[in-house]
């Protein structure tokens, strides 16, 4: 079974029907589910979701339209401090070496249109939403 890994902004296309970019996010959402594969998601992404202004009640209420498809991963302890030392050396928010830690660690493929990604490539290589569908 397939899975994926939406890094933060693609979760905010989806949930704020963010025009194009949200439907295609759309697009690979009913795809995951066709296909009967899982999105994952981590507190990091809870984190940057509340640090842009959802609070947890909201973040939990746009999760659950597609509960039946996400799971949350768990963090440990040696991620994090890689992401730290990956994210001073390549210069990228640390945050996104982390998602890029965490999809290759659990098998997921990365979702995202963020640039940093390109700096993270031997970690995980981001793909776009449409580069799935």
């Amino acid at each position: 079974m397939q899975g994926y890994y939406f890094d933060t902004s693609i979760w905010l296309d989806l949930f704020e029907d963010r025009g194009e970019n949200g439907k295609e996010v759309l697009k690979l959402t009913k795809k995951i589910v066709e296909e009967k594969s899982l999105i994952y998601y981590s507190e990091a992404s809870i984190k940057e979701l509340k640090h842009l202004g959802y609070g947890f009640n909201e973040v939990t209420a746009l999760f659950i339209p597609i509960r039946s498809i996400i799971r949350k991963i768990h963090i440990y302890e040696d991620e994090i401090n890689m992401a730290k030392k990956i994210a001073l050396q390549r210069n990228v928010p640390k945050r996104d070496a982390l998602h890029a830690i965490l999809s290759r660690n659990n098998e997921a493929q990365l979702i995202s249109r963020d640039r940093h990604f390109d700096k993270l490539k031997d970690i995980a290589i981001a793909k776009k939403p449409e580069e799935i569908t």
